[in-house]
């Protein structure tokens, strides 16, 4: 081969590995390029949806039949921590012959279940956001069994760890030092070096799959610091690929300095979870979500619910977080520009159930006729005497998504628009469309709910041909 073709040759074998690596990229989820509000994956647009049934899925023995029915019905995302706190569930780390873990050494079940999650999930085209850390793992009960407790590992006393024997409060009050260790606060570095071997430990698989988000805790009362520090260490060990990290904070109230952790932070975090606003009843839900994602306008990044809470079973059902209630913030939800909805799982939430398959497979029809991210929020466009009746997102005079809670009466205003308008009722308890009818355009429009339950009316302007 002469030199002239040898270089020919090189030229191409590097561009058809540039052209490869690319390629990988695309795979990856990352926000969409032309309205970062939403989530792209393998190059095209998605919203995502799910519901589930577990929260450490990757522990779920049921995994692959339980990712398929999410899959049918049209579900996309799932939530999985790290946790171990179950009966039966797999630890982190091997066992020594005498029966206390050894925390330089990994136990296979365990790493090999979350690799098969990402694997079956990618393969389904559903993408996983993964809490690193769950404070319930590490107090009350499952502190007497974790690991990381001196008295159940090998590696470490109480005095050289700064641990104690029992951490008997709520984990809520934050006052387990596991949670303290990073340099800025503590500085444990005997406990951190065993929490650092863990997330490279994760990392080691999940840097090959492109379908997962992270998140640093599940629903934490922790401080500032010990976030900041491992997006930092997670982002430092990730081989240069690109990654979407957030943190998810326990305080209800999304308008708090709180958020702002997160929120004020886009080269920290990627993108937001803001989970426990769909603690908040109706119009407050509706209207703290859209205090974010006004505040984010200007730089926009994809806001994620991976949990909506409500069930009619136990405590849930005497807060009033009913069932009702988890659909109503689903819907609001979807309508009101989140990228991401998944239902939490049961008692907290309604899991994989047929309310939450029907209310994935309504909102998947209403994509058919039109897509979320073509429209937004729009409540100055009707009125109602009811504050949680109806919720409204449009492209005004084109096409308009009424959300009504139940049964009543809006004015929409489609003053300007002299046109015709096809306009079609979704229920969301059957997931079925009705019949569709016409309303004509030009003023205040009365549009009364055409199901006693959530519902949506989808109008399109009627084009002649």
């Amino acid at each position: 081969m002469n030199m002239d073709k040898l270089i020919v040759f090189i030229a191409a074998i590097m561009a058809i590995s540039c052209a490869s690596n690319n390629s990988g990229a695309e795979d990856n989820i990352r926000p969409w390029p032309e309205n970062r509000h939403y989530w792209q994956y393998k190059g095209n647009p998605v919203l995502l949806l799910g519901a589930t049934d577990n929260d450490n899925l990757f522990q779920n023995h049921n995994l692959e039949s339980h990712l398929d029915s999410l899959h049918m019905i049209g579900g996309n995302c799932v939530r999985n921590t790290m946790s171990d706190r179950d009966p039966g569930d797999k630890r982190a780390f091997a066992l020594t012959s005498e029966g206390k873990y050894d925390l330089n050494k990994w136990d296979k079940d365990y790493w090999e279940g979350f690799e098969k999650l990402l694997k079956l999930a990618k393969e389904r085209e559903i993408i996983v956001q993964t809490e690193i850390w769950d404070r319930f793992d590490h107090s009350r009960d499952q502190w007497l069994t974790d690991p990381y407790n001196p008295k159940n590992n090998i590696n470490y006393t109480y005095t050289e760890a700064g641990l104690d024997s029992v951490y008997p409060m709520h984990p809520g009050q934050n006052k387990q030092p596991f949670f303290y260790t990073v340099p800025e606060l503590n500085n444990n570095e005997t406990l951190l070096k065993y929490q650092k071997a863990f997330v490279k430990k994760l990392l080691s698989i999940s840097l090959k799959y492109g379908n997962i988000l992270y998140c640093i805790d599940n629903e934490t009362s922790g401080v500032e610091e010990w976030a900041t520090f491992w997006t930092g260490f997670i982002k430092d060990n990730s081989e240069g690929k690109e990654i979407y990290i957030t943190q998810m904070w326990d305080n209800w109230d999304v308008k708090t300095a709180t958020h702002k952790r997160t929120i004020d932070h886009p080269e920290r975090y990627g993108f937001i979870d803001i989970s426990q606003n769909s603690q908040l009843p109706g119009r407050q839900n509706w209207d703290n979500a859209q205090y974010v994602f006004d505040y984010i306008k200007d730089n926009p990044r994809p806001v994620n619910s991976t949990k909506i809470y409500g069930s009619d079973r136990g405590s849930w059902l005497e807060r009033g977080i009913t069932t009702e209630h988890a659909v109503q913030t689903f819907c609001r939800n979807v309508l009101g520009g989140f990228a991401s909805s998944r239902f939490h799982r049961p008692p907290s939430g309604l899991g994989l159930s047929q309310i939450s398959i029907n209310c994935i497979k309504t909102v998947r029809k209403i994509e058919e006729k039109v897509k979320l991210w073509d429209i937004i929020p729009r409540m100055d466009l009707i009125k109602t005497d009811t504050a949680n009746l109806a919720y409204l997102a449009a492209r005004q005079g084109e096409v308009y998504v009424i959300y009504f809670t139940g049964s009543g009466k809006v004015s929409l205003d489609l003053t300007g628009n002299a046109v015709t308008f096809q306009i079609e009722w979704i229920s969301v308890e059957t997931a079925e469309w009705s019949n569709p009818g016409t309303i004509v355009g030009g003023g205040w429009s009365e549009i009364e709910s055409a199901f006693p339950g959530s519902c949506f009316a989808v109008l399109k302007k009627t084009v002649k041909l």
